[in-house]
């Protein structure tokens, strides 16, 4: 018995002896760079010499650019006026200040204040206007106001804003860089009743010159022939529209148009006996930057000679106390107006 457990035991050894010899086999996948020869073609000019057996790599893939994933920027815009009134004052305001009349825009700005304080274009408005006054101490408190918001409050204000105080508030002399092109004017035939005039104004900037828009202003007299041979200046400005053919103005090719719309009513038999037909005539366009005239333009050039003369400023108006009557008497003192005359 014993023998055979020995027998049965060697016999097992000897088995498992013969399956650790076996040979296992194992696939493994090698990559194997292939040659690829380029021909020279006939179209391809002189160019640095390819080895014929060298590897061609396969350039990689290309990534796509944020530029291509992102929306193109979104250029900035002064915030909005939220109350409708401010809005209109501020409006008001700046007609008035391309026109010189500086009291009645800050009459209108400090309204607008009272309304809305915190508004940057009320406030940078204030600065401008204060500015043109020679005031620089409140311009620059608007300024600084303006400043203060951050981007995030006044948009391109803040810029604007940091420039001034940054560059001061010297006078920009523009002459020589801003001119007028040649005033184009259109008759619309189309209209039937009374008459429709469209003036195209080029105003042109010299190359590699910076400019702000909102110093730049074109105002325009018009002239009208009555049907009695008169010459007379156009008083009511509800029948002119103006506006910038491109806007905003980005003076890229160096030249921008201004056009502006002049309408005549038809006016009825009774009106045109008493006052006489009115037809277009004429007229006379100045351009500002900022108080600067730059260039002044009238056709027909006699026009040029009835502009309206400003009286020349004085410390104090006697004619809003006592107007030039014929009647008044030659040793008349206005200074002591209730006292006789020594």
């Amino acid at each position: 018995m014993a023998f055979s457990q020995l027998l049965v035991a060697g016999m097992a050894l000897a088995t498992r002896f013969e399956d650790s010899r076996e040979v296992v086999t194992v696939i493994k996948e090698v990559p194997k760079l292939i040659t690829v020869r380029i021909p020279a073609t006939a179209d391809s000019g002189p160019g640095p010499a390819v080895d014929q057996g060298a590897v061609v790599a396969r350039p990689p893939l290309a990534q796509p650019s944020f530029e291509s994933i992102l929306p193109p920027p979104t250029p900035m815009i002064a915030p909005p006026v939220d109350d409708p009134r401010s809005e209109r004052m501020l409006k008001e305001a700046r007609q008035a200040r391309v026109a010189g009349n500086m009291g009645m825009a800050v009459m209108k700005l400090e309204e607008a204040l009272s309304q809305s304080p915190d508004d940057p274009s009320v406030r940078f408005e204030l600065g401008l206007v204060h500015e043109q006054m020679g005031v620089f101490d409140t311009a620059s408190a608007h300024y600084e106001k303006v400043f203060k918001m951050g981007v995030s409050g006044a948009g391109p204000l803040y810029e604007r804003a940091a420039a001034k105080l940054r560059d001061g508030f010297a006078q920009v002399d523009m002459l020589g860089k801003l001119s007028l092109a040649h005033v184009r004017v259109f008759k619309d035939p189309q209209v039937a009743e009374g008459e429709r005039v469209i003036l195209d104004i080029p105003v042109q900037k010299a190359p590699s010159e910076t400019i702000e828009d909102q110093e730049v202003s074109v105002s325009v007299l018009i002239f009208n022939r009555t049907s009695r041979g008169e010459i007379i200046l156009l008083e009511d400005q509800s029948w002119v529209e103006q506006r910038w053919i491109s806007e905003p103005c980005d003076w890229e090719d160096g030249e921008e148009t201004l056009r502006m719309t002049y309408t005549i009513p038809p006016q009825d038999q009774a009106t045109e006996h008493l006052f006489g037909g009115r037809s277009y005539y004429g007229q006379v366009v100045t351009l500002h930057y900022g108080e600067q005239v730059l260039d002044v333009q009238s056709w027909p050039r006699d026009l040029a000679a009835r502009i309206p003369q400003q009286a020349a400023p004085s410390s104090r108006d006697d004619s809003l106390f006592f107007p030039d009557f014929d009647g008044l008497l030659p040793d008349f003192d206005p200074n002591l107006p209730l006292l006789p005359p020594r």
